[in-house]
């Protein structure tokens, strides 16, 4: 059978993607979305010092395809937070990462008032985000107005799915090729909908009954995830594919490298 052919449709051999949101300094967060730069680099640094590279989730799964994506970690960051570019930005181009982000494009310039009871985050304008643009990022679609989707009209989902798209892709210059869906919330109809407005993936949170190439499920990632907790929490999925025994380079990289980012949450 054909679907048995695909590595993008067998849940078992799905990628391995980190989801962040805002990296930023912060007081206090109820929605646990916020990362400290800080600890930002230090789990970039501990992805290279376990032999992996950061990259956009467009090029992670283009080079599966073509069998050489060894080593290479999906970075993923939701919301299209400003913060983007003074915190997150710099540390990925010290370490030659990439990275996508997911924008809701009806909200370029305003905030995250989908959020009631977090702290208040500005969203990119329309030319901050032609700037991460420029610097290589990939930008996919976060919806329109970031709103869950298996309950929207077909009217409001052609908004959300294809007018985002339309408009990203005028802002940005680039074609937008992935898709995030608001919350994870996701159901048959509206992967059919992304499908066909000609997205090439889609993103989601967990492993659901719909995983796939339009359906990826990530690993959710925090402040508190230090290497030891990110093992702890079985944030190395990529190590499966590699891994061969006690012995193997990457668990032998990873034994190497958490000790020396052990730090307080």
């Amino acid at each position: 059978m054909e679907s048995e052919k695909d590595p993008d449709a067998r849940p078992q051999a799905m990628p391995a993607i980190l989801m962040y949101h805002s990296i930023s300094p912060y007081q206090e967060d109820p929605y646990d979305i916020t990362v400290r730069p800080e600890r930002f680099g230090q789990q970039m640094r501990w992805l290279r010092r376990a032999g992996r590279k950061g990259t956009s989730v467009g090029h992670l799964l283009d080079a599966r395809r073509h069998g050489a994506a060894n080593g290479l970690v999906g970075l993923s960051f939701d919301d299209g937070y400003a913060d983007f570019p003074e915190y997150a930005l710099p540390v990925l181009q010290r370490y030659g990462f990439g990275a996508t982000m997911f924008v809701p494009a009806g909200r370029l310039g305003g905030g995250n008032d989908w959020d009631p009871e977090g702290p208040r985050k500005a969203v990119l304008t329309a030319g901050q985000l032609r700037q991460v643009a420029d610097a290589g990022i990939e930008i996919g679609s976060h919806g329109f107005g970031h709103r869950s989707l298996p309950a929207s009209s077909d009217a409001d989902l052609a908004q959300e799915v294809r007018e985002s798209r339309d408009l990203l892709r005028d802002v940005s210059g680039q074609e937008v090729a992935g898709f995030c869906y608001p919350y994870g919330h996701v159901d048959g109809r509206v992967i059919g909908s992304v499908q066909g407005a000609g997205y090439s993936y889609a993103c989601a949170v967990w492993e659901t009954e719909f995983a796939s190439c339009f359906a990826l499920p990530r690993e959710y990632m925090r402040d508190t995830d230090s290497p030891r907790s990110l093992l702890a929490r079985g944030a190395r999925r990529w190590l499966k594919q590699e891994y061969r025994g006690p012995g193997s380079r990457a668990l032998r990289a990873v034994r190497q490298a958490a000790p020396r980012s052990r730090t307080s949450a």
